[in-house]
């Protein structure tokens, strides 16, 4: 059977109906957000084929189709690597093209397309030097094609995702000194450049590429096939890929929106990989035998964002009122099943140079009182947006609801559409449910709270915060550059836009006989969804 036949055959965008008889028991609701990626070139064959390759994983076997599951962006979605917003869009991305480097397990920046990177003695220039590799069209991957995909990115009158983070770049003043050498000159010192060339969306095309639907061609270790928007995504392997050719023959990238339709499909055989199963799902499921339940631990954000430019949240004393009323370790029992733990109102929890010595913020009704009092917000109404889209949101927003009640601070939950949340809440309304997967604490700041991110759903602008972050990537000292990461933080952590309440696992599930599926990988991280190491038993 063709991929075309056995699409329209079984996966009509694998909608809700159809397939709540497939084989019951899930509950929840499912989706996504999105963040950065991550993982290791020389590493990443090992890391997802070995000790985290899972039960019985044995000698990798060449050949079939695998079906992964993913939520979706409905008919807007696109193949143009540089506008991805969602995990679906990374998996598919990280499949057909490649970047420089990427973040490993542990947040740090490994080699990709890039063999090596050096500084200069002042940190302001760096040089890469590319590993031999090639496009899918048999052209190598080049310098020039470095330096265009990074000025397209940067194009200012667009809204590409990583365009922020490659703010330190000059790129009018970085040039290629070989076909296969890049000079990269940076606006200041900047000591974390790696995790520049990692950033989420940094993905090398082809000089000149503009098109990315109907053919789109990149270095990646599967081949594009075919593409319907909201439904399918087809590839076939790569057999020339610089990392060495997948495993499978084909991968499908497949919409579910429902989190059911995701669990009953894999239930179901009709695919082998289901992306981000509800806690409840992955608990139900997890000793019952039919499929393999792979949990990675402490993954995602979970939180409130409040949008600092705007009533209420322009006033900072609502802002901690809102920290004070929310009780996290309510609120990752009841939204995450008690798959998580509590947060502290700070992105990357056990990540390099996170404020843990900040003391733990604990529900304050009575004080959260008394400042919703001095700020004339006593008795507020507040709405909060909240999609279907990622699991647990609903429930989160219901919990805090309730909570918030006690305040006397009224909490209007408003639904939203699962195909258009993340770029409805990205500016619009006050209050809503927000996620993330991992990436580096600077990668979360320059893509998220500088004054020109891209992705600012909290609206944070702050110059003097500005100056620090640019002090920090400045400071070829950790310990000193720690310390500036430390008073961002401190300032975020007492009147920040994020109501961090948790870190939630990240749930998957995989038919028993996928083999070599990541197990200690992050999500955004190479590893998570990768599928060129992955095989069928």
């Amino acid at each position: 059977m063709t991929a075309s036949a056995d699409r329209q055959t079984y996966f009509p965008g694998l909608r809700r109906r159809g397939f709540l008889a497939a084989a019951g028991g899930a509950v929840g609701l499912g989706a996504l957000t999105l963040a950065g990626c991550s993982g290791g070139a020389d590493t990443g064959a090992s890391s997802a084929t070995g000790a985290s390759s899972g039960k019985g994983a044995g000698t990798p076997r060449r050949g079939g189709r695998v079906r992964a599951a993913f939520a979706g962006g409905g008919a807007s979605e696109t193949l143009d690597p540089h506008l991805g917003n969602l995990f679906a869009d990374a998996a598919r991305s990280k499949a057909v093209f490649d970047k420089l480097a990427d973040y490993g397990a542990d947040l740090s920046a490994v080699p990709r397309l890039a063999r090596t990177w050096e500084p200069n003695a002042g940190l302001d220039r760096w040089t890469v030097t590319l590993r031999k590799a090639e496009f899918h069209d048999g052209k190598p991957v080049t310098a020039a094609d470095v330096l265009y995909s990074y000025r397209r990115i940067a194009d200012p009158d667009k809204a590409y995702r990583a365009r922020a983070s490659l703010e330190p770049v000059d790129l009018k003043a970085s040039r290629a000194t070989g076909e296969r050498t890049v000079e990269f000159v940076l606006k200041r010192p900047t000591a974390e450049f790696p995790n520049v060339l990692a950033a989420f969306g940094t993905y090398i095309v082809q000089d000149g590429a503009a098109e990315f639907d109907r053919a789109p061609i990149g270095s990646g270790p599967f081949r594009f096939v075919s593409f319907s928007p909201g439904r399918s995504t087809v590839l076939r392997r790569n057999d020339t890929h610089w990392d060495g050719a997948p495993h499978l023959d084909e991968l499908e990238f497949l919409v579910a929106n429902e989190e059911s339709a995701r669990i009953n499909a894999l239930l179901g055989g009709q695919i082998e990989y289901a992306h981000e199963l509800a806690p409840a799902t992955g608990r139900a499921h997890e000793k019952a035998g039919g499929i393999e339940i792979v949990r990675l631990r402490n993954s995602a954000m979970q939180a409130f964002a409040m949008k600092t430019d705007r009533p209420p949240f322009d006033d900072p004393r609502v802002r901690e009122a809102f920290f004070l009323i929310a009780d996290r370790q309510e609120l990752v029992n009841g939204a995450l099943s008690g798959a998580g733990e509590t947060g502290n109102d700070l992105f990357g929890k056990g990540y390099e140079y996170y404020a843990d010595e900040l003391p733990q913020r604990e529900q304050d009704i009575g004080r959260a009182r008394r400042l919703l009092r001095q700020a004339g917000a006593e008795g507020m109404k507040v709405t909060l947006d909240t999609s279907a889209v990622a699991a647990g949101f609903t429930e989160a927003a219901g919990i805090f609801r309730d909570q918030a009640a006690r305040a006397g601070v009224t909490v209007d939950v408003r639904m939203g559409s699962k195909d258009s949340y993340w770029k409805d809440i990205l500016d619009s309304g006050t209050l809503c449910c927000y996620r993330s997967g991992a990436m580096p604490i600077e990668s979360h700041i320059s893509q998220r709270l500088l004054t020109d991110s891209t992705t600012n759903a909290t609206k944070w602008q702050d110059a003097n915060f500005d100056t620090l972050y640019r002090q920090a990537q400045s400071t070829r000292d950790t310990t000193a550059r720690a310390a500036l990461y430390g008073r961002m933080q401190r300032q975020l952590h007492s009147e920040g836009g994020f109501l961090v309440w948790g870190f939630g696992d990240w749930i998957l599930g995989t038919a028993r006989s996928l083999r070599g599926v990541a197990r200690e990988a992050p999500a955004n991280t190479l590893d998570w969804a990768r599928f060129d190491k992955v095989w069928l038993a």
